[in-house]
């Protein structure tokens, strides 16, 4: 069995209140050096490539560069998703590791909470980051999403005033008005377009069957060690499994797991939580 990625929360800690995520009623945790060292070493089995991101903002970690290290260590890839309100914390050099092979910066994220900081004190550090990869380095991709255009929540002011900041600085024309999901700002550089999406919640109407690339692309691990099917199960209600006390190859072969995989294959969500998303309808639509 393997994995496009696993997603592995190295802290459920963000610092931030958008709103288009919900609201976290677990405690604060991160994940010890130790711990990851052990799930990415059995993780390594089953897939290249480790998110380092559930909820939480892996850059509020002084110490990323340390699980970038372990990453490396087992030949792997990372992948990063960040606000993008730490990268001054950080020497470019570390969000650049050589394990890197994606930096995601929600770039909504600004508008959404109420900051002391100016949208150039915000924006600054990131367009540093993206000259210093020019410069320096070939990789990784820095993806800069914007995921609020859509027709009831986009704020296009706001928007607006990213796009010129970022049509100025690198001197290119940015048309948002297309079908086209992203423009190249410059090399390995994309400004991404998406919508926002409901986070599934047992609270939700029920959206029916469907296929999700859980347990078939990706399966996401909590930062207590909970095994979730899904990257959006941020409070494992469907949990598969512990692994401070199991390993990883037993979790995936337990029958839970298999029934759940095997469900979505064909297009059927056994579980509760699933019946309840509605984001597998973007996968639905892809097939």
């Amino acid at each position: 069995m393997k994995f496009n990625r696993i997603y592995i929360e190295i802290t459920n800690i963000c610092g931030l209140q958008c709103d288009f995520c919900p609201t976290s009623t677990t405690n604060n945790k991160t994940m010890s050096l130790d711990f990851f060292e052990n799930i990415v070493s059995q993780a390594s089995h089953f897939t290249n490539e480790i998110v380092c991101h559930v909820m939480g903002d892996p850059l509020v970690l002084s110490n990323i560069g340390d699980y970038l290290d372990i990453i490396q260590k087992y030949n792997m890839k990372a992948m990063i998703t960040t606000s993008g309100f730490y990268m001054q914390k950080h020497i470019p050099t570390v969000l650049l590791h050589q394990s890197v092979r994606q930096l995601n910066i929600s770039l909504n994220s600004f508008n959404k909470n109420s900051q002391k900081i100016t949208l150039d004190e915000y924006i600054n550090p990131i367009l540093e980051l993206c000259d210093t990869k020019l410069k320096y380095f070939d990789s990784p991709f820095l993806n800069l999403r914007l995921w609020n255009i859509d027709k009831h929540g986009s704020a296009d002011d706001f928007n607006n005033k990213i796009f010129n900041i970022l049509a100025n600085h690198f001197e290119i024309k940015i048309d948002h008005t297309n079908d086209k999901k992203g423009v190249r700002l410059a090399s390995k550089i994309i400004l991404h377009f998406d919508d926002y999406f409901e986070w599934p919640s047992l609270s939700n109407q029920i959206y029916g069957d469907g296929y999700c690339g859980g347990l078939d692309s990706h399966i996401a691990i909590l930062c207590d060690g909970t095994i979730v099917p899904c990257c959006l199960d941020y409070e494992g209600v469907i949990n598969l499994g512990d692994l401070k006390k199991e390993r990883l190859e037993d979790i995936l072969k337990y029958d839970k797991s298999k029934s759940i995989r095997d469900g979505f294959q064909a297009k059927i969500a056994t579980e509760e939580l699933c019946q309840k998303c509605s984001y597998k309808n973007r996968f639905d639509e892809l097939l």
